[in-house]
């Protein structure tokens, strides 16, 4: 007995060393940036000369005059203006598909097939390329609405939060939660095709059963299609789906096209409307009223011509001008699923910036619904969004002052991301 005795003693004291050793080993780095102008996106304005100090993962403390501490490791962005990481508040990582239709029909069939086609593991190191390219674009919080198989938007969530590879914070959906058939057109031989990616809920039972299924599995959003079919759904069932969601602490993205899609979904309220390529003015005042926040993923012209589908850009930036004009909240969301010219997912995600420009909405404006706008959509503004302290360390730098230019966006020179550095030139 004293021989175990002793044995486990010496055990104990050894695995108390291996412990000590291994958080004095992971003791957080001090950083100080030099920051030649840093940029409050509330404000919508940039201060000269600002030292931050980091230390690990969060902003110790911002100023103009701070004593930089002697350990600190200097990074020398004094030529450079300093802001906060970028959002997209509507991605699909786990989702590329090829564009080659001329036409909406031609452009759902491409979807069904690349459903069909492709495995959730093939998908999800689709998504970890994805989210690399997104985090060196600048996005260092990004929200996944679906179209992800059989859950790989989660296990990529995990596989970014366990550092087994490089990209954004991520929030995402898991299936997408619609009538009958979701955004594609299926045969009676295969009507249960479109499973893949959603979960079909008609009932009042099949949709809560959806709702708490995703939950279940580890979504942070519930994702819903009101109207890619002939049949929508109603104030009634989207309130339904608003409450059954909140009785979890979770809130509702809603994929809308239509007019009456589009005024369903604002009159019931839900948390976010994306796309929302036809609301009327009716529409956006229900939304202003309710606190939905428009995000309403502008293509480009390039882009829509890509797909087949240039008819729609005056209408998609219409809507991007009638909603700035009546104060609706509006956070920035790019819907990047296509491979389009062999851009990577960042740039392309960029590239909308283009349609609120064209929109009339001021550069300051444009940064808030990529920084502010969208922390406060996701339930982060405490954490993230903005350089002060306690916030995450999440920032980027460009050459040029996005306030004076929204363009300078597409150059990020560095990025950092909880106080790690993945791209500096």
């Amino acid at each position: 007995m004293e021989k175990h005795s002793r044995f486990l003693a010496t055990a104990l004291v050894f695995l108390a060393f291996i412990l000590f050793a291994s958080v004095a080993g992971v003791q957080a780095e001090t950083v100080a940036i030099k920051a030649g102008r840093l940029i409050d996106p509330v404000a919508g304005t940039a201060a000269a000369n600002q030292i931050i100090i980091i230390d690990g993962s969060a902003i110790k403390a911002v100023g103009p005059n701070l004593s930089i501490p002697k350990d600190a490791r200097i990074i020398d962005l004094s030529r450079a203006t300093v802001l906060p990481g970028l959002f997209d508040c509507h991605t699909h990582m786990c989702a590329t598909i090829r564009v080659r239709g001329n036409s909406m029909e031609e452009l759902r069939s491409e979807i069904l097939v690349y459903m069909i086609g492709e495995t959730t593991g093939y998908r999800a190191l689709l998504g970890a390329a994805n989210a690399r390219s997104m985090l060196e674009a600048g996005f260092t919080t990004i929200r996944d609405m679906g179209n992800a198989g059989n859950y790989a938007d989660i296990d990529l969530k995990r596989a970014i939060d366990n550092g087994l590879v490089p990209g954004p914070k991520m929030f995402v959906s898991g299936k997408i939660i619609a009538p009958f058939a979701g955004q594609v057109i299926v045969n009676t031989e295969f009507r249960d095709i479109g499973k893949q990616d959603y979960i079909y809920a008609d009932t009042r039972d099949e949709i809560r059963k959806a709702i708490r299924e995703n939950i279940h599995f580890g979504a942070d959003w519930v994702k819903i299609v009101v109207d890619d079919q002939r049949y929508i759904y109603s104030v009634d069932d989207l309130k339904f789906i608003i409450d059954e969601s909140a009785q979890a602490g979770f809130r509702v993205a809603a994929h809308t096209i239509t007019e009456p899609g589009g005024l369903n979904t604002a009159e019931a309220g839900v948390a976010s409307i994306e796309h929302g390529f036809l609301l009327n003015d009716k529409a956006l005042e229900w939304a202003k009223k309710n606190g939905c926040v428009l995000v309403g993923t502008p293509f480009p012209k390039g882009q829509l011509k890509a797909m087949g589908l240039a008819d729609f850009y005056p209408a998609i930036v219409d809507v991007q001008r009638r909603a700035y004009k009546m104060n609706v909240a509006m956070a920035y969301g790019s819907d990047c699923s296509f491979i389009i010219q062999n851009k990577g997912r960042g740039e392309l995600a960029l590239e909308h910036i283009e349609s609120f420009v064209e929109a009339g909405i001021p550069a300051a404006d444009i940064l808030r619904m990529l920084t502010t706008n969208a922390a406060k959509l996701l339930g982060v503004d405490k954490e993230r969004g903005a350089i002060s302290q306690g916030m995450a360390a999440d920032l980027i730098a460009t050459a040029e002052n996005p306030l004076d230019n929204i363009q300078a966006l597409k150059n990020v020179t560095f990025v950092m991301r909880e106080g790690k550095i993945y791209k500096q030139k």
